[in-house]
């Protein structure tokens, strides 16, 4: 394969999607590769820019023929899936592809695509300035908290599998972090 991918993930409120958003600003080359979901839209989220919002229903239908690259049940009855026909447009248009992805479904892209893919882990400091953060949106019950909590904890687990592992403490200085790694690997030395 001739095309590089560039896939980001963390647990929940770790950062990822602010240093995303930043990347494509910063590098015109990158292209967000659009995930579909199940879940609820939120209300400051638009449908074909933030995700691709599906059925359960339509998601099972797809998954069963083979659509998705990677998908994951992240949360009970909430898949998320990256779409191989959304790798394929951005591709051909002469972009590389940028991912947002769960953790367990970066590690999937990674598997398929090898050496084609950079695979950066985003962690937060501590598990208490996640929680912090995570409180800060003002979009999470007691319930979710905890959920998200826990998943954070286990997701961390799978750190050392990834290319890359940088640390959100300060947003700026992680920002400045992935984009130099991303330099590296589509323009190595």
């Amino acid at each position: 394969m001739d095309r590089k991918l560039i896939v980001v993930a963390a647990p929940s409120g770790a950062g990822k999607t602010s240093i995303v958003k930043h990347l494509l600003e910063e590098m015109p080359q990158l292209s967000f590769s659009i995930s579909a979901t199940t879940r609820p839209k939120r209300a400051n989220e638009t449908h074909g820019k933030d995700y691709y919002f599906i059925t359960p229903e339509e998601f099972c239908r797809r998954r069963e023929q083979g659509d998705f690259l990677e998908w994951q049940e992240v949360y009970k009855d909430q898949f998320y899936g990256s779409l191989k026909s959304e790798v394929d447009r951005l591709s051909e248009a002469g972009k590389v592809v940028i991912f947002d992805v769960d953790v367990l479904g970066a590690l999937n892209i990674k598997k398929f695509y090898q050496d084609d893919a950079l695979a950066i882990f985003i962690k937060p400091p501590t598990l208490e300035c996640l929680k912090e953060r995570l409180q800060g949106r003002n979009t999470e019950t007691p319930e979710t908290l905890k959920k998200r909590l826990d998943k954070a904890e286990y997701e961390l687990s799978f750190q050392n599998q990834f290319d890359k592992v940088v640390v959100n403490d300060r947003l700026e200085k992680a920002r400045q972090d992935v984009y130099q790694i991303i330099q590296d690997f589509l323009c190595p030395k």
